[in-house]
């Protein structure tokens, strides 16, 4: 019997977790991609009721049941033009995401690694040494990397600080780079009432956009971020161009949000402003 063709229309993968309530991962990759016209393809890591933030939470691990999951779409004859990880709880999972990108990767598909192990100088708690080291690994595969500042110390083994200067964000990006990657962007750098991104295209770009802080930290804003920038780049789209416009939507996220008064666990209001996403 012969294979239907599902492969007419622009896809990414995203592997990451599903979360029913709170804004993140999955929950806001599937509206953002899709809205930017590309076809938003979910490999499911693990369901929570709602984030980790939360006291409590629903959690079930997917692990066992991945790459069952995954053959079936090797049967399909996918064909992806971009691979996007996010948030991986396991080495196992890790490896999953490796043998992933090994056999789906053709010529052409782009593959974004937004390396989530912890925030604000800490591993998250389902992280540990052995874990970072694999994901390590896995970075070598990225030809986008999106960690945030924590995440950029952990992978270049510098001892994490509250500020870094320009030249030793630059040097830091730089190291990042010789694991493989050809475009970095370390998101979310604290510098004062702004917050800036490292922007680093090998040789073409290597500066820091800056703008005016709005709003507080909230989830989800860097699995936004992520997926604009993965989604930009099966688009074509100039890497700088979409780092600003990226950080653009976010501002106009938490502006909306700030209106809403919504509690900080329950992320940006997206929704509000995603019509303004081109």
């Amino acid at each position: 019997m012969k294979i239907p063709n599902h492969n007419k229309q622009k896809k990414v993968a995203v592997i990451n977790d599903f979360t029913g309530f709170g804004r993140c991962s999955l929950a806001v990759s599937l509206p953002i991609i899709s809205h930017m016209k590309i076809q938003c393809n979910s490999v499911i890591t693990s369901v929570f009721s709602n984030h980790t933030g939360f006291e409590e939470y629903f959690f079930d691990d997917y692990t066992d049941k991945m790459q069952e999951y995954i053959d079936e779409w090797k049967k399909l004859d996918l064909e992806f033009q971009g691979i996007y990880s996010g948030f991986l709880g396991s080495r196992k999972q890790i490896q999953i995401v490796e043998k992933f990108i090994n056999d789906f990767k053709r010529e052409g598909t782009k593959v974004i690694v937004d390396p989530v192990m912890g925030d604000n100088g800490k591993l998250y708690a389902t992280y540990n040494d052995a874990m970072c080291q694999e994901m390590k690994k896995l970075v070598c595969y990225a030809d986008i990397l999106t960690p945030n500042v924590t995440e950029a110390c952990i992978l270049t083994d510098t001892q994490y600080r509250e500020k870094f200067t320009s030249k030793e964000l630059f040097q830091m990006v730089e190291k990042l780079s010789d694991l493989g990657a050809e475009k970095i962007v370390i998101s979310g750098v604290k510098m004062g009432e702004y917050i800036g991104n490292v922007v680093y295209e090998k040789d073409k770009i290597k500066k820091i956009i800056r703008m005016k802080r709005v709003g507080q930290e909230r989830s989800g804003t860097g699995d936004i971020f992520a997926s604009i920038i993965t989604a930009d780049c099966v688009n074509g789209v100039d890497f700088e161009t979409s780092v600003r416009k990226a950080g653009n939507f976010i501002k106009k996220c938490n502006i909306a949000t700030e209106k809403y008064e919504v509690p900080k666990t329950d992320g940006v209001c997206f929704e509000e402003v995603i019509d303004s996403l081109k």
